[in-house]
């Protein structure tokens, strides 16, 4: 059982290609043309999953915090960006908060909650810089909505990933734990591919 849920969990992790386009908001329009980069692109994708991940591991008052911090930040990044203002190793950052969330969440890692917040907060910085270094011809408004309710989307389903994991070991809390735990180790792991690639 603990096996097919994690086999099934890489899959979905790995499924998602770095390769896809970001549609055109021209051909789509400014909200499906934000609300896609963030889901097509495998780097957020993992990120933002692990927040949820590492909050539901977390409980507590980390499950509101964390993607709090995460959609501020990614926010005022965007505003940054906007604004011609520069922010370096922005990629490299992207890339590892894929690995650094994955190993948070495969440690369970149990920091305060404002480094916690912090942390994710400095990740959501360089992801909402790197969407709106991408956005182009996308109107602002409808773009910003659109990759915060994908982002939000993504954050709920790390929660919802953890809380399944809950219920589908009701018996066993401790082999929930395990079940995220692994995704996390997959989650670091694919931050770790895509270094690579």
């Amino acid at each position: 059982m603990i096996f097919r849920i994690i086999l099934a969990a890489a899959i979905g992790l790995f499924a998602a290609s770095p390769a896809l386009a970001h549609l055109d908001p021209s051909e789509h329009g400014s909200f499906a043309a934000g609300f896609t980069h963030p889901v097509f692109g495998t780097d957020h994708v993992l990120a933002m999953i692990a927040v949820g991940l590492w909050a539901a591991l977390l409980g507590g008052r980390a499950i509101w915090t964390l993607p709090s911090a995460f959609v501020g930040a990614m926010i005022a990044g965007f505003a940054l960006s906007l604004a011609g203002l520069p922010l370096p190793s922005v990629e490299p950052v992207i890339l590892t908060s894929v690995i650094v969330l994955g190993v948070a969440v495969a440690l369970a890692v149990q920091l305060p909650l404002g480094a916690s917040a912090a942390l994710v907060a400095t990740f959501g910085l360089c992801h909402g810089y790197a969407h709106g270094g991408e956005m182009g011809a996308a109107g602002v408004l409808g773009y910003a909505a659109g990759f915060v309710l994908a982002t939000v989307l993504l954050h709920a389903a790390g929660l919802l990933i953890g809380y399944g994991a809950n219920i589908a070991t009701r018996n066993d809390p401790a082999a929930a734990t395990r079940i995220i735990r692994g995704i996390g180790a997959l989650t670091a792991l694919g931050g770790l591919y895509l270094t690579a690639a």
